[in-house]
This record gives C-alpha cells, sequence and structure tokens, in this order.
C-alpha cells in the first residue's frame, strides 16, 4: 500500500496509484520535471499543491492510496517504553546514591545537580527522573537525563538568585528522595539571561535588549573538530547574534559527508539504537552551545528536518517524543538556547498539523524556562498565532518580495517576525543560493524598516569563492564547504554591512524599529516622533522632499552599501529638501533635538 512515505516515483509505477496522484496532484504527476521528484517522499510533495493544503483534502489523499497497492504496508513504529517501577528491588535503599551539589552557580547558568547511580540494563529508557526545585517561594519541576556510565544529570536553568533547594523523584529506589540545596549568586559580566519576546521585539531576562541578527549553518556541528573551531572563530569576528543549526545532520546539496556520530549511536551502515543516545556527541554538542554564549550568540536549535538519509525524519511518534524530551532536558538550561520545531515543517512527509502540535506541547511541558520556540515553513505559513509560538520564524514567499511583508504580518499574528531564510548570498546553481551581497543588505533594510529581522546565510562555491584564492576551508579537506550548510568562514560583502545596520538599529532610542506611516514608494521606520528612517532600495533619487514630524532635526543621508552616515549642516522643522547622490540603498535618517 501507499502512504505519505512512499516515493512519487514508487506510486507512479503503480498504475492505480498514478491515477490517484493525476487526481489530487496534476501539477506534478504531468509535471515536464517529473523525473526531479522521482525521490521525493509524497509527504513532502503535497507541500507544493495548494489544494493539499486542506487537512481534509490530505487525508482524502492518503485514505485513497491507502486502498491500493500490494497490500504490504511499512513495518510498525517503535512502541512506547514505559519506565520500569521495579527496575531495583526493595533490597536497594532509598536514595543511597552518591549526588555532587553544585554549590554556589552564578544567575543564568546551569545549576547542574550530577547523580552516580545505576547502570545495568538500559537507564536511557528503563529510569525516569525528575527533581521538585523550590526557589524565591516557587517550585519548578525538572526532568532529569541519563548521561552514561551510571552518571545521571538534572539541570535547572539558574534564573532566580538565593537559595535553592530539590528534592528528587525516580523510579529506581537509589535515586528517589534525594534532597539538596544550592545558592545562586549574582550574574556574571555579560550574562543576561534567556531572550523573551518584549512586544514585536526581543529582550533579554534582565531587560538588556537583543536584537536576533542571524545566520544559517545548519550542520556545522556534524563536521570535524577542526572546522567546528573555524566557525567559532568567523562567528567570532561577525555581527550575528543568533545561528540557525539542526540537531540532526542534513542529506542535500552539498551536505554529502558523512557525520562521525549522531543523536543515537550507530550508524548509516549498521543502523541505530533509537532506544538509547550517544552522549559523546551531546558532549560536544553542548560545548559548541556554551562557546556561543561567551560569544554572546543565541544557538536557534532545530528539532526536526525533511533532509534525511538516516531515517531521523520519520522514527515515529514514541521515538520522537523520546528524542524530544531527552534533548530538552539536556539543553533547556543553557540561556542562550532557542527551540525551532522545524527547518520547513511541512515537508516532513510523517507528521501533520496535529503532530506538530503534539510534539510542540512536549517541549513545553519539558522546558520549565520558557524558551522561545517556533516553526519554519517551505511554503504554506504555519498558523503563527498558536499560543506555543512565541514569533513568527519564516522563509521567502517570492522570489523577490518577502520582507516587504514585514509589516503586515506583525499586524496578522501579533508577534515578532524573524525572516529567517530569505535566500543566501553566494553563486550556486539554485535560485535559492546566488543572490549578491547589496540583495542581502537590501531585504535586511527592508524589514528592519517594517519593524522585524531578517536572516543571513552564505552559498558560496569554495573555489574562488567571493573572490578567494583558496579551493577549501584551510580547516577541511571537504571541497564542498559552505557556510550555510557546514560553516567554516565567510567570504561574503553583506555582514559588514549587515553589523552597519544593526549599529544604527542600536542607536534608535529603545534600540529598535517599528514600522511608520510611510510614502507609497518609499517605507519609514523608527521610533514615531523621535527617529525616522526611510529606505530607497533600489530606487536613485537625486533628491528627497522629506515632511518631518512636529520639532526640531537633524538630518543625516546614509550609505548603507559604502556605510557613510552624512549630516546635513543645521538643524530642520517641518519640511526639509535632502540631496542625495543618485545611488540605489540609501537612506534618509531624522533625529528630533530634545
Amino acid at each position: 500500500m501507499f502512504d505519505r512515505a512512499s516515493t512519487f516515483g514508487q506510486a507512479l509505477e503503480n498504475p492505480a496509484a498514478r491515477a490517484i496522484l493525476e487526481r489530487y496532484m496534476p501539477g506534478i504527476a504531468a509535471s515536464p520535471m517529473v523525473a526531479q521528484f522521482r525521490d521525493g517522499r509524497l509527504g513532502s510533495l503535497v507541500a507544493f499543491v495548494p489544494s493539499l493544503e486542506d487537512p481534509a483534502e490530505r487525508e482524502r489523499l492518503w485514505a485513497a492510496l491507502a486502498e491500493v497497492g500490494d497490500g504490504v504496508g511499512r513495518p510498525p513504529y517503535a512502541p512506547a517504553i514505559t519506565p520500569d517501577r521495579h527496575y531495583e528491588g526493595d533490597d536497594v535503599a532509598r536514595s543511597s546514591a552518591s549526588v555532587d551539589l553544585p554549590g554556589t552557580v552564578a544567575q543564568w547558568d546551569v545549576l547542574e545537580v550530577r547523580i552516580a547511580g545505576p547502570s545495568r540494563g538500559n537507564p536511557f529508557v528503563d529510569v525516569e527522573l525528575e527533581a521538585v526545585f523550590t526557589r524565591g517561594g516557587e517550585e519548578l519541576q525538572v526532568g532529569g537525563f541519563y548521561d552514561g556510565d551510571g552518571v545521571y544529570f538534572i539541570r535547572a536553568l539558574a534564573d532566580v538568585p538565593g537559595d535553592w533547594s530539590f528534592v528528587t523523584r525516580s523510579t529506581a529506589r537509589s535515586l528517589d528522595g534525594i534532597a539538596g540545596t544550592a545558592t545562586v549568586t549574582a550574574a556574571r559580566e555579560g550574562a543576561h539571561g534567556p531572550v523573551r519576546v518584549d512586544g514585536f521585539h526581543f529582550r533579554h531576562a534582565d531587560g538588556t535588549r537583543h536584537r536576533p541578527l542571524g545566520t544559517t549553518a545548519y550542520a556545522w556541528t556534524h563536521q570535524s573538530d577542526a572546522l567546528q573551531e573555524q566557525t567559532l572563530k568567523t562567528l567570532a569576528d561577525a555581527p550575528f547574534t543568533k545561528i540557525r543549526m539542526c540537531l540532526f545532520p542534513k542529506s542535500y546539496l552539498y551536505n554529502a559527508n558523512e557525520p562521525e556520530d549522531f543523536v543515537f549511536p550507530g550508524s548509516l551502515a549498521d543502523g541505530f539504537d533509537l532506544e538509547r543516545f550517544d552522549v559523546t556527541h551531546f558532549h560536544r554538542l553542548e560545548r559548541r552551545i556554551a562557546q556561543l554564549a561567551q560569544l554572546g550568540i543565541e544557538a536557534d536549535l532545530i528539532l526536526f528536518h525533511a533532509y534525511d538519509r538516516w531515517g531521523f525524519a520519520d522514527l515515529g511518534p514514541a521515538v520522537d517524543e523520546r528524542y524530544l524530551r531527552y534533548v530538552v532536558r539536556r539543553l533547556a538550561a543553557y540561556a542562550n538556547v532557542w527551540w525551532s520545531m522545524a527547518n520547513e515543517y511541512d515537508l516532513l512527509w510523517s507528521k501533520d498539523e496535529a503532530d506538530w502540535e503534539r510534539l510542540a506541547a512536549i517541549v513545553g511541558a519539558e522546558d520549565p524556562f520558557g524558551h522561545l520556540n517556533s516553526i519554519h515553513n517551505c511554503r504554506p505559513f504555519y498558523d503563527y498565532s498558536k499560543p506555543w509560538i512565541t514569533h513568527v520564524s519564516v522563509q521567502r514567499v517570492d522570489v523577490y518580495r518577502t520582507a516587504e511583508n514585514t509589516d503586515e504580518w506583525r499586524e496578522l499574528w501579533g508577534k515578532p517576525v524573524v525572516i529567517d531564510e530569505c535566500a543566501y548570498e553566494g553563486d550556486i546553481d539554485q535560485g535559492w543560493g546566488n543572490i549578491t551581497g547589496e540583495e542581502m543588505v537590501r531585504r535586511f533594510w527592508e524589514g528592519a524598516v517594517r519593524g522585524g529581522y531578517v536572516g543571513h546565510g552564505e552559498t558560496y562555491l569554495p573555489i574562488a569563492a567571493g573572490g578567494a584564492t583558496e579551493a577549501v576551508s584551510p580547516a577541511s579537506d571537504d571541497p564542498e564547504v559552505l557556510w550555510w550548510a557546514k560553516g567554516g568562514e565567510l567570504h561574503g560583502t553583506s555582514p559588514a554591512r549587515i553589523g552597519f545596520l544593526d549599529m544604527l538599529l542600536a542607536e534608535a532610542p529603545d534600540g529598535v524599529w517599528d514600522p511608520l506611516p510611510s510614502d507609497w514608494d518609499v517605507p519609514w521606520g523608527g521610533v514615531a516622533g523621535r527617529h525616522i528612517v526611510g529606505y530607497f532600495g533600489f530606487n536613485r533619487p537625486r533628491f528627497r522632499n522629506v515632511v518631518l514630524p512636529e520639532g526640531e532635526w537633524k538630518v543625516e543621508v546614509i550609505d548603507t552599501w559604502n556605510l557613510t552616515i552624512e549630516p546635513l549642516p543645521g538643524t530642520y522643522s517641518a519640511a526639509v529638501r535632502v540631496d542625495l547622490p543618485g545611488r540605489q540603498y540609501m537612506a534618509v535618517r531624522g533625529i528630533r533635538i530634545d
């Protein structure tokens, strides 16, 4: 029988299934590019059929396909595993495991309780462990996890200064009823806590303004240690404050290399043990997240995606849940973590909206610290009004016009808008990966003056990348190291200009711009009555008559590409003629003089 995991080619080879596809997916089934889709999963391809955005219509498609074929379906998904209530007998003393307490922890750091406990059987699934913390007069329930070799951890984000006490609960007698205390002291310099939503913008928990100046390097933590270190070195010199990155490796263009390890122990050749986790893999991931924090960068962790050859995109409900609980329990104590339920959720053939809602609820239940969470689309938008979604995370919707929709999306969903994927600066053969640096910067500005945040990515071919002379990254002998996939080095011309934009944003009264009443041909943003910015983008006027709000204003001409700010002499009120150089990518800024 056929279902969402069947490939398009398999269905086409069956006359009855082909007839169903021609009825429900005519634009694809009859496409001259049909050969390109042969290996695509039916569950992914439905995202490209507008009529199948209707869940009821999709269900009719799956029901029709289920009735044809040879009657042999896929093997059932792995079942859920219930922790063993009799893992330890009555001969084991309750709360007898030895515990290592953290003593003092700085606010916003990881408060970690280490317990040396039993290791027989498979504690990853046999043992359930949690702790109830009491701090500031409130209780906080935090799940624990097994780290291998008889070691268990319970981690909390030290979000409240003062004395913390805890007591554990566990299905293993030796781990049950352990009590202890720790003290959370003042935050370290530069530590501001997790990012929270602030209207249409963001702040850290201590009130510090955060602007998500994002980039993408999907599989950078699945590369060699040398290449990972080079990526961190590049980030240290770049303006970015957020990076999108996958928990699972990626199988796609320029992503053909095999990682050394995975979330689960095993390999593509030998298969994976889905009832255990590879703790060595997680130790390195945690080290990288901590290093990002030292650089002031948020780790936007993508929990699921469809670009897969290992089977991770179709694990089944029970394993998906086990994976999520383990990941969130390990990583939610890091202040610089964001959750992204999926990159291009609509291409994951094994999941529908009900699955995403169920999985998002698991993340919410396991994360008592309320990290940001969203979900990213390929074609149809998710319903970003859902209460668990903290901010809008979208990719481009048109070859040219995407960031120009930012203010409309703010009004539609009432949440911050982050265009995490607006296309990539580069020179590969794919249209999403060969825009110029000028166009990347233009898209950032178009989003910024409309009160949103646009994300960066780079896809220059390694040979002669952006004028570089080295054929491959000096930290790797891989000839296909593109930043967007594997990190390494940046070769593009946009990062410095993006940093310039961020500097200008920081100079606004509250460090952010909101959309302001605009001209039909020029968008304006800033802070009403105090700070205004108009952006000309593609256009190249020789002058502009600017009507000023009430008060006295200083006026400046900004060259967003050449990174210059030229003030007009004197001050102005009511209106001013601003002479311009007749070049593209210019802006005008007005600052009211108090």
